[in-house]
Formats: C-alpha cells, sequence, structure tokens
C-alpha cells in the first residue's frame, strides 16, 4: 500500500473519531430567568441557574451531558451585576467563576474547546459600550472534581469597545476555529478574524470590506456549512459575505439592505439560516411601532424582493429577541415581555408571567417557503420559566472538515500534525519580497510544492526530486499582492504546511 493512501485512511480515520466526539455537544442550552431546554431526547423545557436578559451560551460534552454554562446579570449576584459568571453542571456557580467582564449585552460570549485538549475551553467575552473590549477566560475541567474552574480570567486581546456581535466557525480542517468579531468604532467596516489552535490563539488578521456599521448592536451569523457570512445591526444594515473556513477571508460583500440615512430604521435585531441556507429569518423591533419576523430567500437572484412578513405586532409589550437554530433543526425565537417601559422589564417582577415570557416560538419547518415553514407563535412551553431576548450563542460544536478543500486533512493554517520527523520553515523577507522555503529530516524523495493565496487559489506550483534529507527553495514574490499565503509541500512520505505574509 502506498503512502497516499495509508495517508488518507489515517485521516479518513482521525476524522471518524473525531466527528463522533463532536456530536452532541450542543444538546443543552440555558437562557432567561432560571429557563433551559434539553434536546437530547427531543425538547424538554430544563432548570438553569441563570437570570439574566440577554449573552449566554452553554456547552455539553460529547455524550449530551451538560458540562457548564455562562451568561451577563445574575441579578443575585449583587456585587458585580452587570458581569458575566460561569456555571458548572450542577447549576451552581464554578470555581472563580465569577466577575468576568461583559456589559449585560446579548452576543457577549462565546465557549470554544481548546482544540486537541478534551478537558481545556476558552469563554471569550467582548465589552460593548464600557470597559476593555475584548477579552477570555481558561476553564479547566479537570479541576473540582470535574466540576471544574476557571483557571485564567479576563485576559485582554483588545482593548477597543467591540459591536455586540461575537460569532465563531470550525476550521475547514474540522479541529481548528475561527472567531469573528467587529470593531465598534463609527464608520467603521474593519472584521476581525483569529485562528483559535492547539498553539493558542492568534493575532487578529483585520479585514476592511463591505459597509460601514455605524451601531454598537449588530449580529454576525454563519451558514449551516459556514461558506456564508451575514451581518445586520440595529440600524437597517443586512449584508452577506462568502467566508473562506481554510483561510478566514471575508470576501464578496453583497448588501441586501443598506443602512438607512435617516429614520425609520429597520432594527434588524435576530438572524438565522435554514439547515440547508436557502432561508434567512430575520427578526426585527422598532419601540413603540411594531415587531415582525420576516422570511429571504437567499437562493433568489433578489433576495430583498422575496421577504415574507410571517408576523407583524405592532405596540410595545412584545420585544422580539434572537433566533437560533436548535440541534432538531427547528429554529427557537424568544421574545420578552416589554412591561409597556423598554428596557425595564429586566429583571421581571415575580409577579409577571404571560404567555409571551413563559414561551418560545418556533419555526417548524424552516425549509419551506412562506407560511409552509410552519411559524408557531408561543408553542413551547418552557416549564414555568421566563425567557428574555437572549439565546445561546453557541457555535456548531458538530461542524466537520471542509471536505476537497486544500485544508479537509487537519491542516491549520499555521501548522498540520506531523506524520514524520520532518520540520518546515517558511520565512518571508520584505527587504528583497522573497519567501524563503526550507525542510529538513526528509524521507521521502519525490516533491509538489504549492502556494495558495487566501481565496484558495493556487499560484505557484512546481514538482521535482529531493537532495535527501534537505530541501531549499527561495521564491520569488515580487509579483504577489499584499496578503497571506499557504504553503503546501508534499512528499511521497510527508506532507508539510506552513503561512506567510507578504507585506
Amino acid at each position: 500500500m502506498n503512502y497516499k493512501i495509508c495517508l488518507s485512511l489515517v485521516i479518513i480515520l482521525f476524522f471518524g473519531t473525531f466527528t463522533a466526539k463532536s456530536q452532541n455537544r450542543n444538546m443543552v442550552w440555558t437562557f432567561g430567568d432560571s429557563a433551559g431546554i434539553n434536546f437530547t431526547n427531543g425538547a424538554v423545557p430544563i432548570y438553569s441557574g441563570i437570570d439574566g436578559r440577554g449573552s449566554c451560551v452553554s456547552i455539553s460534552d460529547t455524550s449530551g451531558d451538560l458540562l457548564f454554562y455562562s451568561a451577563t446579570s445574575n441579578k443575585s449576584f449583587t456585587l458585580y451585576p452587570n458581569l458575566c459568571y460561569v456555571f458548572d453542571s450542577t447549576h451552581n456557580q464554578m470555581v472563580n467563576g465569577d466577575s468576568i467582564r461583559g456589559t449585560d449585552w446579548y452576543k457577549e460570549l462565546i465557549i470554544i474547546p481548546v482544540p486537541n485538549d478534551f478537558s481545556k475551553y476558552y469563554l471569550f467575552s467582548i465589552g460593548v459600550i464600557s470597559g476593555p473590549g475584548f477579552s477570555y477566560c481558561t476553564i479547566d475541567m479537570n479541576q473540582n472534581g470535574g466540576l471544574g474552574s476557571v483557571v485564567q480570567k479576563n485576559i485582554l486581546l483588545e482593548n477597543f469597545n467591540v459591536v455586540d456581535c461575537m460569532s465563531a466557525i470550525k476550521h475547514g480542517n474540522g479541529r481548528d476555529w475561527w472567531l469573528v468579531i467587529r470593531n465598534a468604532s463609527m464608520f467603521s467596516n474593519e472584521h476581525y478574524v483569529y485562528l483559535v489552535t492547539p498553539n493558542g490563539i492568534s493575532a487578529a488578521f483585520v479585514q476592511s470590506i463591505g459597509s460601514s456599521n455605524n451601531t454598537n448592536l449588530g449580529t454576525y451569523t454563519f451558514s449551516p456549512n459556514g461558506d456564508k457570512l451575514v451581518f445586520t445591526n440595529l440600524i437597517g444594515l443586512m449584508e452577506m459575505y462568502d467566508f473562506n473556513r481554510c483561510t478566514g477571508v471575508i470576501s464578496n460583500p453583497y448588501t441586501i439592505h443598506p443602512e438607512p440615512l435617516i429614520a425609520p430604521f429597520g432594527r434588524f435585531w435576530g438572524c438565522e439560516f435554514s439547515a440547508s441556507g436557502r432561508f434567512l429569518y430575520i427578526s426585527t423591533y422598532d419601540t413603540g411601532s411594531l415587531s415582525a419576523l420576516f422570511q429571504y430567500d437567499l437562493w433568489s437572484s433578489n433576495p430583498v424582493g422575496t421577504r415574507d412578513t410571517l408576523e407583524y405586532i405592532p405596540g410595545m409589550q412584545v420585544g422580539n429577541g434572537y433566533l437560533r437554530r436548535g440541534p432538531d433543526q427547528k429554529i427557537y425565537f424568544s421574545r420578552a415581555w416589554e412591561c409597556d417601559a423598554f428596557p425595564t422589564c429586566y429583571p421581571y417582577p415575580d409577579s409577571v408571567y404571560n404567555q409571551i415570557n413563559m414561551n418560545l416560538s418556533v419555526i417548524n419547518y424552516p425549509d419551506s417557503l412562506g407560511t409552509a415553514c410552519g411559524y408557531a407563535p408561543y408553542s413551547f412551553y418552557l416549564g414555568g420559566k421566563r425567557t428574555y431576548y437572549g439565546l445561546p450563542n453557541n457555535p456548531d460544536y458538530d461542524l466537520g472538515p471542509f471536505i476537497g478543500s486544500p485544508c479537509d486533512s487537519l491542516t491549520s493554517i499555521s501548522e498540520m500534525p506531523t506524520f514524520s520527523t520532518a520540520e518546515f520553515f517558511v520565512y518571508f523577507a520584505s527587504d528583497w519580497q522573497t519567501a524563503f522555503i526550507n525542510a529538513n529530516k526528509l524521507n521521502g524523495s519525490n516533491y509538489h510544492l504549492e502556494v495558495f493565496d487566501l481565496l484558495g487559489k493556487s499560484i505557484f506550483r512546481e514538482s521535482g526530486k529531493i537532495s535527501l534529507p534537505y530541501f531549499t527553495k527561495n521564491l520569488n514574490c515580487s509579483g504577489f499582492s499584499n496578503g497571506m499565503y499557504v504553503v503546501n509541500f508534499v512528499t511521497d512520505k510527508e506532507r508539510l504546511v506552513k503561512r506567510f505574509v507578504v507585506r
């Protein structure tokens, strides 16, 4: 059996194991006022220890059992009422799980497993209007008898304020992660993309693309396969981009709705894709005017012309919240009871229990057009618990590798697991506009060298014989555009990958 076949089998076996281990991690949701859902055997309401109007996240183990969760503004913690807290599987505060940065918004939190370490997790948090903008904590589930402990807290990555829209998606290798935030500076179109690998968290890859954003409340929503990213904001911008899961590049902005120059604004709030990626559902909320739920057909040549109003509620008592696709592929919709005085509904008085805050609305068949989607207002009873605007900002933990891509064989942009003892180095010298490519301890006698740009396009390739155990190449990059490039070096004994940046 030749090396390529062996390597393919190793990769297939590895990913079969990896995919099996990654299932069920989104099976338990926690949100609102003590509310939650367990999807393991159908959607069943459960109790949670939080009481927060918006930001919340949760993660389960590979069997679907809850590991821990986090939220902002638990009213029982009076010392730091506007910070974030972490709870263990017994619904008690995790050891050292208090006073984590956050400012009581809606998408301030994300949990990402540390790649290749099944006991450690990152909890990322953002500051929207006060305090440093982007930081993380590390959680070790081997601590405290398996209930976990926050072992590092509030490690600052960026000190600017961030739009309330943090999101994440698996890298195309099925192991690493991309995390995306947006600068909250007025008139900014900067998207910050971070790569999370077993070696840690990369510096931001900053991309200026698309329309400017002029508000601090928005949403990033990835399509189910991760190839599209939609940004909406409270003023009325709705924009869709292509996203490359191998490189983290955001490209091809398509403006579905521009920001209006004057009021009334569109006030887009929640955003979610159907499982196929065809339909996009948007909730809107305009204080004193309306709450609405829209469906868009993204496979149409004119998506804005396909907008179908599934619900329209005038008045101030129903505040539209967030949309989230569940493990059952239904889309759940949280609505807050506004008490006639936005935003004073948080915390709810003990006497305020009603149809709006004790139920979620559900889109039962999201991949069906118009009313066939089976939208059912207030149809999921929360077992006596109450909801506000937020639903868990959980990424798709179960998304696998991007099969057929340049990175589908467990290749991070920055590295690749070693199937041999070979060493590989790439260094770009800006003074000479040259990439120095070197390898040693090689075993293969034939090589193929290929360089890809950020869009996955091959821009250089050559093949030849190797003078063992070394390889060296001075690659002239004078004709390369500024940006990141991926070097793929394959022999009949090994495959090695590195990246470099032309400046």
